[in-house]
């Protein structure tokens, strides 16, 4: 395994946990709690509408927080066509998912351990020349029970739902869903699309992550005065 460069970016809820974003991931975070009362979705697929949605940050910051509240996550990189996690923790990608399930190597072998505390990072590895086939095939779906068997939670980062038929075949094995859009970007009739896909192939929606919302100044001033009350020691 190789050592993180230290360039993560995009971690928010790692380099900045007292910020207004880390605190949007924490609350998506119980929001999954709740959302899954009567079953637990141990194995969350998350995935956008189209590329540039920032589904891949979410997945990443998502698999933190989760590993923060002391769960033990691993963090698969299921986009085989243009991955982003390698990128987003600051790792070389020369072995990942597509050497374990072309050259049977086990994942504790080539997976990043020691970015974040709990947390296993499993990059995609060389880009194959078949992703759709190699996403359908019943290696990948033995793979996720395996991953249960040894984490508390298996965060999956899978391509953009329209642009490839990579993610309708995950997420027909994953235990839930969840659909990243861009707010004022991600056209109504997209996000459908997208939505229907999904339905059609049977996966559980958990629910839609509305990203790049931005915020008013009062909004980050009430957060600034609510978190400091909150983090004052009693005088």
């Amino acid at each position: 395994m190789a050592r993180s460069n230290g360039n993560r970016q995009g971690i928010i809820s790692q380099t900045s946990p007292k910020s207004a974003m880390a605190e949007a991931y924490r609350t998506l975070r119980t929001n999954l709690g709740f959302a899954s009362l009567d079953e637990t979705c141990r194995s969350i697929l998350v995935t956008s509408a189209g590329p540039g949605d920032g589904k891949s940050t979410t997945a990443s910051n998502l698999a933190v927080v989760l590993a923060q509240a002391g769960h033990q996550v691993i963090l698969v990189d299921c986009d085989l066509r243009k991955p982003m996690q390698h990128k987003i923790f600051g790792v070389e990608n020369g072995r990942g998912l597509a050497n374990c399930l072309l050259q049977n190597l086990p994942v504790e072998e080539i997976a990043h351990k020691d970015l974040v505390q709990n947390l296993t990072v499993l990059t995609s590895g060389p880009i194959p020349p078949n992703p759709a086939e190699i996403l359908a095939s019943e290696k990948v779906r033995t793979l996720w029970g395996t991953l249960l068997e040894h984490y508390d939670y298996v965060v999956v980062d899978s391509p953009p739902v329209l642009a490839v038929t990579d993610t309708p075949l995950l997420a027909s094995q994953i235990q839930g869903v969840l659909l990243v859009v861009e707010a004022a970007s991600t056209r109504t009739d997209i996000a459908k699309d997208a939505k229907e896909q999904l339905v059609r192939a049977n996966a559980r929606l958990l629910g839609v992550v509305l990203n790049k919302v931005k915020m008013q100044s009062q909004d980050y001033y009430y957060y600034y005065y609510y978190h400091r009350e909150e983090s004052s020691p009693p005088a």
